[in-house]
């Protein structure tokens, strides 16, 4: 059978496992899990010491009904044992606080209402509340989201509203590649340690690029460093490649070689208009997906033997970002995120 979860089904799945102490839904999991291996029904059977018909009406619960249905066909109890309004305190609370597994939040509702559930009934409750298993997000503890969404609604949407048909917005920004391995997640069998090997890691080389998502023109140098001169040089050569626009928007972070004298010096009879990203506000500037989605092509779980083949194949890909286009279109939208605004509280 071919696969068909989603990483995030899966994980979901093995976190349902590890919670529960009964044998009957862990099988039930297990053959959901083992099905999306590619296992076939007889094999999954085999190893359950059960016929195949049952297997086939495991995997019917799931997929039609949902890991709650198949977890209930041996979930006690038939409804929640926490009142509505308990309910609402409780999903108030876990939308403030993320806890590393189910157990953790039994001993919660045990300690502040006096209520027992069992781990796999609670997983139950859980996705019936809306909740699912994923990981939080890091993002900077000054983010402020009422100035993200003003430069969106002030700022970004009046420059495209204003600018002129041959004027260019461009998102721009640096970025550090060092030569050495990136392990990242992957489907490896189960019990076996997938090995990368790793490099000193102490030589790095600096990018400085912009991108104009519309067209995906993209330009960048590759500097010792990034400092008012390299900011000049790729100001420069997107004023060279855009003779016909009146004014190229340059939308940067507060980087300080962005706000120094040289720079200001050589906007002063430039086509050039820097526009300045909120403080704390990487999110906004949608260059900063180019950089994560060439982290994926180019160094996540690969290893370069020498700095000059590592350096090569950021090149490489930098030079061919057209060779990427169906997957940067969808990537590099305006669909711009807003954090910090739902900030856990400790």
């Amino acid at each position: 059978m071919k696969q068909f979860l989603t990483n995030e089904q899966r994980i979901i799945l093995e976190e349902a496992h590890r919670s529960t102490k009964e044998k009957r839904p862990a099988y039930r999991i297990h053959a959901i899990l083992w099905l999306d291996m590619g296992w076939n029904f007889y094999q999954v059977a085999d190893a359950l010491f059960t016929d195949v018909s049952t297997i086939y009406r495991y995997l019917n619960t799931y997929q039609n009904e949902g890991l709650s249905s198949l977890l209930k066909m041996n979930y006690k109890g038939g409804t929640s044992k926490l009142s509505k309004e308990q309910e609402t305190q409780l999903k108030e609370h876990l939308e403030n606080h993320v806890y590393p597994d189910a157990k953790s939040i039994v001993e919660y509702i045990e300690e502040r209402f006096e209520i027992t559930y069992t781990p796999e009934g609670l997983v139950h409750l859980l996705h019936r509340l809306g909740f699912v298993y994923k990981k939080s997000k890091q993002v900077p503890g000054k983010a402020d989201p009422d100035k993200q969404r003003e430069f969106i609604k002030e700022t970004y949407q009046r420059i495209k509203k204003e600018k002129g048909p041959n004027d260019k917005i461009y998102f721009a920004d640096g970025t550090h590649p060092c030569h050495n391995s990136m392990p990242s997640y992957g489907w490896i069998p189960k019990g076996k340690i997938k090995e990368l090997l790793t490099n000193t890691g102490r030589k790095r080389i600096n990018i400085n690029g912009a991108i104009d998502i519309s067209n995906l023109d993209f330009a960048y140098r590759e500097d010792v460093t990034i400092n008012s001169d390299s900011t000049i040089g790729l100001l420069t050569q997107l004023e060279q490649r855009n003779p016909n626009a009146e004014n190229i928007y340059v939308i940067v972070d507060n980087a300080r070689y962005n706000h120094s004298k040289k720079v200001g010096e050589y906007l002063e009879t430039s086509k050039i208009r820097l526009i300045f990203l909120p403080s704390y506000a990487p999110n906004l500037n949608l260059i900063e997906r180019l950089w994560k989605f060439f982290h994926k092509k180019v160094l996540y779980d690969k290893y370069y033997s020498t700095f000059d083949r590592f350096k090569q194949a950021c090149i490489n890909f930098f030079e061919n970002i057209p060779q990427y286009k169906d997957e940067l279109n969808s990537l590099l939208t305006e669909n711009f995120q807003i954090i910090g605004h739902s900030v856990l509280q400790t």
